[in-house]
C-alpha cells in the first residue's frame, strides 16, 4: 500500500469544507475538541477535529501521519493557525461504537458474530500501535467512543498517538485503576480500556449505568467493571446478555464465553496477570471463528448494508 504523507491545510481550505464550521457539520465534542463533518475540493469526505493537543517533534508528527493500518483512523492532514490547531482524519460513516451500541443503534450490532467482530478489529489497531508501528505507542484513552465504524462496519481505532507524548492525569469512566494510583499510563492501560469496551459489547451497558434502568424498581448507579465481574465470576453471564444480540446458540454461547473470559482478564487489577493484545487477539480470532463456523453450518447471511 501506498503511504500518503498528511499534508498541510490551510485555515481557508477547513473553513470551506465545513462551511465555516456550521454547527450542522458538527458530529462529536469532548472536553476540550469538537469534531466536525467536512468534504475537502477533491470530493473526499474527512472529519475534522478542533483543539487537538500537538507534539513538539516534527519528527513525531511524521510518525503518526505514517501509521497505516486497516483498524486505524489515518491522519490525513493539519492545520495551525494563531489562535486554533486542527487534525483532519478520515471520515467514519456509521460513527462511533459507543453511540451505536448507546444512543444511536443498529440492527448489525444485533449478533454475537458482528460484536465479536468489532472487538477483533479495535483488537487488532491496538495490537499494531504496541507491536508493529515504528515507535512503541500507548492509545491511552481506549473507549467505545474512540472505536469508529466506517461504512463496511469495519472497526477502526481513533484519537491514538498524542497520548504516548504526554502524560496528563485524567480520571475517566474507562481508566485503569493503576493509572489513578501511579499517574503513568502503560501498554496494560490500554489492554484495560478494551476490557471495558468487551463488557460493553457482551452487556450493551455503559461503562457507569443506573442499574435497574431496564425495569428494575431499585436504581443505583454501578460501574460497569464491577457489575460484570461480580455477575459472571457468578455464573451469570447468561442473564447479563444484551437481550438486543438475542439469546446465543451452542456455539455462539462458547465464542461469547470466551470474550467474557477475556474481559475479565484485561481488567485484572494485577498488571502482570493481564493478556497482552497479541494474546487478546488471538482469543478473539478464536471467538470469531467458532461463530463463522456455526455460521456456515446455518447458512446465516449478515446484512451490514445498513
Amino acid at each position: 500500500m501506498r503511504v500518503v504523507p498528511a499534508r498541510l491545510f490551510t485555515w481557508a481550505e477547513l473553513v470551506a469544507a465545513t462551511n465555516n464550521f456550521s454547527i450542522h457539520n458538527q458530529i462529536g465534542a469532548g472536553c476540550f475538541s469538537v469534531v466536525y463533518r467536512g468534504k475537502l475540493v477533491d470530493g473526499r469526505e474527512v472529519a475534522i477535529k478542533t483543539g487537538g493537543t500537538w507534539p513538539k517533534r516534527e519528527s513525531k508528527l511524521t510518525l503518526l501521519s505514517g501509521l497505516h493500518h486497516k483498524n486505524l483512523i489515518r491522519l490525513v492532514g493539519f492545520c495551525e493557525t494563531n489562535y486554533e490547531r486542527l487534525s483532519v482524519y478520515e471520515y467514519m460513516k456509521n460513527g462511533s461504537l459507543y453511540d451505536r451500541l448507546h444512543d444511536k443503534g443498529s440492527s448489525v450490532l444485533n449478533s454475537w458474530k458482528m460484536r465479536i467482530k468489532i472487538a477483533l478489529d479495535a483488537s487488532r489497531g491496538i495490537e499494531y500501535l504496541h507491536n508493529y508501528a515504528d515507535s512503541f505507542i500507548i492509545h491511552g484513552d481506549i473507549k467505545s467512543s474512540n472505536i469508529l465504524l466506517d461504512a463496511t462496519w469495519t472497526a477502526r481505532v481513533s484519537d491514538f498517538g498524542w497520548k504516548f507524548m504526554r502524560n496528563r492525569r485524567r480520571i475517566i469512566e474507562n481508566t485503569d485503576p493503576e493509572y489513578v494510583i501511579r499517574g503513568a499510563l502503560s501498554a496494560e492501560s490500554d489492554v484495560h480500556g478494551l476490557g471495558v469496551v468487551l463488557f460493553e459489547l457482551l452487556t450493551g451497558k455503559r461503562p457507569t449505568f443506573v442499574y435497574g434502568e431496564d425495569g428494575g424498581t431499585l436504581l443505583s448507579r454501578k460501574h460497569l467493571v464491577d457489575f460484570a465481574v461480580t455477575a459472571i465470576s457468578n455464573g451469570f453471564l447468561e442473564k447479563i446478555l444484551d437481550q438486543r444480540a438475542g439469546q446465543p446458540d451452542v456455539n455462539e454461547a462458547e465464542a461469547v464465553k470466551l470474550v467474557a473470559d477475556t474481559a475479565i482478564r484485561c481488567v485484572n487489577l494485577k498488571l502482570k496477570d493481564r493478556p497482552t493484545m497479541a494474546d487478546i487477539v488471538v482469543r478473539l480470532e478464536r471467538a470469531l471463528a467458532i461463530c463463522e463456523y456455526d455460521s456456515i453450518f446455518r447458512g446465516t447471511i449478515y446484512d451490514v448494508s445498513e
